[in-house]
């Protein structure tokens, strides 16, 4: 087994219970680590035989452009799909961050993050 990592994917969205969040936008990053059988990947080096980390990009940019209230509702459908597309991942985690969130105080970020199993 192994894991690919694919950190901080950065994302402009529209995400948020407030309807200025919807017109303004902000900062999103989301970081997805997949669990699979890597070995035969390892040893034959086909892109064909792993985890595209390119199509993972792809899969987060797509979700996170369509507007959701919750970052617990797109991060869940980033977990869909994920697991969806690629039948070989055994676990799945995604970690949705939402840089400067309307709140009050010294709040650098928030987060929500899920995971899912086969």
């Amino acid at each position: 087994m192994g894991i690919i990592r694919v950190e901080d994917i950065r994302c402009y969205a529209y995400h948020g219970c407030m309807d200025e969040e919807a017109v303004i936008g902000t900062d999103f990053s989301v970081t997805i680590e997949v669990e699979a059988d890597l070995s035969a990947s390892a040893k034959s080096d086909k892109l064909s035989e792993t985890i595209d980390y390119v199509t993972i990009s792809k899969v987060v940019q797509e979700e996170m452009s369509k507007r959701s209230k919750l970052i617990e509702h797109v991060a869940q459908r980033i977990l869909d799909r994920l697991m969806l597309e690629f039948p070989s991942v055994k676990e799945s985690t995604v970690l949705v961050v939402k840089h400067n969130a309307p709140i009050q105080g010294d709040v650098l970020r928030v987060c929500v993050e899920l995971s899912a199993k086969r």
